[in-house]
């Protein structure tokens, strides 16, 4: 992420000021109007919007006794499939199914179904539940499989998640993301929030609130700490928080400005920009610890650093050739070649984990668009028609997008597949989410 300076670093600011201006602005402007603690509790509400050329129509049976649980299984498992752009869920009509029936095969290819969801959830004497799913192969008629998981009232809506994983898995044969998770930043009147959520949004837990911005959120390869930027020292700091256990620890506190932190594949190292020379460089720093290794020597503003999936490149944003521009290097530093060359402003790189795409934003006749870039021949696609996109972050499985922008005023998180036909839109009740970071496959 782009480094934001309050005005109290106004001098820092000005020499920023190409790069710097619309973070800046952004967060200054970005406001809730709720609380805090009510955002964590608040339930979003998932818009698909778009239609995807090749879809598999799935039907998902409501679950036997999901209507005395706490979290409605059969709707969740719903969202997130539509929202993966791969499936077309197909209406059962309020048919209720569990694992155990045999269901009438005919009925649902009559609807135009696949395969089909069934399954129960069942309140045990512990208290706990107990979720079941059988996945079915309706035009052949085979069972493709169940699970089963003991979970309480709190692990409803992950079981659900892991349900769409496994249906995702076996009709896809590629793994699901949707008991992965994301990080955002809000800000609620003076007050700035890092939050941890599933990967749709819901169940967010703070992990930190200052009343000082928190930019910057990246997730470690592992998915067990994040890094990001805090001002509570009034200047930017980098620091690693551990997500378990809601323990911190100091990554980057040199003179002048810190930020931009981002992970290696190999999690050992984070590349950051520092200011302690002077300019805006990128520097290595070990994951544990210890004394900067500089990797670029330019007179300009070198921010933004993102690794290739393979670990071997590094891709940044600098203003060496006049305007911000995105650039690669190897991993160890060295000499830097443009990557983008369409249009005259192009930050915040994201490479996608099968290393196969760049999503960057660029401003376009005074708007921020998304874009896509595929690697192997440069061939560029803008796939929003949104005007304020920011801080794109690639799906684990690089199947989505995640990125912040503004729709009817308000501050939103979306999530499209990378051909854009499909998005989908995380709203709260009433506020506004900032910075969205995708994470790993948990290991």
């Amino acid at each position: 992420m782009l480094c934001l300076i309050p005005f109290e670093f106004i001098i820092f600011t000005i020499n920023m000021t190409i790069l710097f201006r619309r973070r800046a602005l952004v967060l200054l402007a970005a406001a809730l109007t709720v609380s805090a603690t009510s955002l964590s509790q608040a339930q979003f509400r998932v818009e698909v919007s778009g239609v995807g050329l090749t879809q598999m129509p799935i039907a998902i049976a409501t679950f036997r006794g999901e209507a005395q649980a706490p979290q409605k299984i059969g709707a969740i498992v719903k969202a997130d499939l539509d929202r993966s752009g791969v499936f077309k869920t197909i209406d059962t009509a309020g048919v209720v199914l569990d694992e155990a029936a045999r269901p009438d095969m005919a009925s649902f290819k009559q609807k135009g179904a696949d395969s089909l969801v069934t399954g129960s959830v069942t309140q045990l004497a512990d208290g706990r539940f107990d979720v079941r799913l059988r996945l079915w192969d309706v035009v052949r008629g085979l069972d493709l499989g169940g699970q089963s998981f003991a979970v309480t009232s709190a692990d409803l809506r992950l079981s659900a998640h892991r349900i769409s994983d496994f249906v995702y898995e076996k009709l896809t044969g590629e793994k699901g993301i949707f008991s992965t998770r994301i990080a955002y930043v809000t800000k609620n009147a003076q007050r700035f929030t890092l939050w941890v959520a599933d990967a749709d949004g819901e169940n967010a837990q703070s992990a930190l609130a200052s009343p000082e911005p928190i930019i910057s959120p990246s997730w470690s390869p592992n998915g067990a700490q994040l890094a990001y930027v805090s001002f509570e020292s009034r200047k930017p700091v980098i620091y690693a928080h551990d997500v378990a256990s809601g323990k911190r620890r100091l990554l980057a506190n040199f003179r002048g400005s810190n930020s931009a932190p981002a992970w290696s594949p190999d999690g050992r190292q984070i590349v950051a920009t520092l200011s302690r020379d002077g300019g805006s460089q990128l520097y290595a720093i070990d994951a544990n610890g210890g004394e900067p290794r500089r990797l670029t020597q330019s007179q300009s503003i070198d921010t933004e650093p993102a690794f290739s999936a393979d670990g071997k490149s590094i891709y940044f944003v600098s203003d060496r050739g006049g305007a911000p521009q995105i650039y690669r290097m190897g991993a160890a530093g060295g000499n830097a070649e443009r990557v983008t060359f369409s249009g005259t402003y192009n930050i915040s790189p994201a490479i996608s984990p099968d290393g196969k795409y760049l999503a960057y934003i660029s401003r376009i006749a005074g708007a921020f668009k998304l874009q896509l870039m595929e690697l192997a021949n440069s061939a560029v696609t803008s796939i929003t028609d949104t005007s304020a996109d920011e801080s794109p972050s690639f799906a684990p499985n690089s199947r989505l997008i995640v990125y912040a922008t503004q729709q009817q005023g308000r501050e939103a998180l979306m999530t499209t597949t990378i051909d854009g036909k499909i998005k989908a839109r995380l709203t709260g009740a009433g506020g506004d989410i900032r910075e969205p970071y995708w994470g790993p496959f948990l290991r």
